[in-house]
């Protein structure tokens, strides 16, 4: 093979390379405010109209979040087989922002898997159910645990069969 044309292999392979691949430098999309058109997923129902922490996702190809009336249903969404698996991003509200009251200030946001969730507590969440509680902090998470019951888990490690539960 000849210079000229290895190096006309090369530059070939190098310009297909970067077709069609997509931009794994591109920023995620940042959180959204919850307006009064969020809608939840699963529920069909104003996120407004709900208490806890809520959560929304972003698909890539999307600019709209797919919106979530509590944090369960945020990692059922993830986990069901027949949802988008192209997820550009994450969020759900961080708890170590709520109010005096406990509830969520649905402005302050945190990354889904970097937050500290309290699985199994006595809280009961925007649906009527217990719900997974996310924090940012993790000595917060801890310190609502120790207040509310439950055990601290990062994303990863969170049961299936605690997200199904009934």
């Amino acid at each position: 093979m000849t210079p000229q044309r290895l190096a006309s292999l090369l530059v070939l392979a190098v310009a297909l390379s970067a077709c069609g691949g997509e931009d794994t430098a591109a920023p995620p999309p940042a959180p959204q405010a919850v307006s009064a058109d969020a809608v939840g997923h699963y529920c069909g129902m104003t996120l407004q109209d709900h208490a806890g922490p809520k959560g929304q996702i972003f698909v890539k190809g999307r600019a709209a979040p797919v919106w979530f009336s509590s944090i369960k249903q945020v990692f059922a969404y993830t986990l069901l087989p027949e949802e988008p698996k192209g997820l550009a991003a994450i969020y759900v509200n961080d708890m170590a922002a709520a109010g005096p009251d406990g509830a969520a200030d649905l402005r302050v946001w945190v990354e889904a898997r970097l937050a500290f969730y309290v699985i199994g507590s006595s809280f009961v969440g925007g649906m009527g159910a217990e719900d997974a509680m996310p924090f940012s902090d993790p000595a917060q998470a801890q310190a609502f645990a120790q207040t509310h019951g439950g055990r601290v888990v990062r994303f990863a490690d969170v049961p299936e069969d605690y997200v199904f539960a009934q």
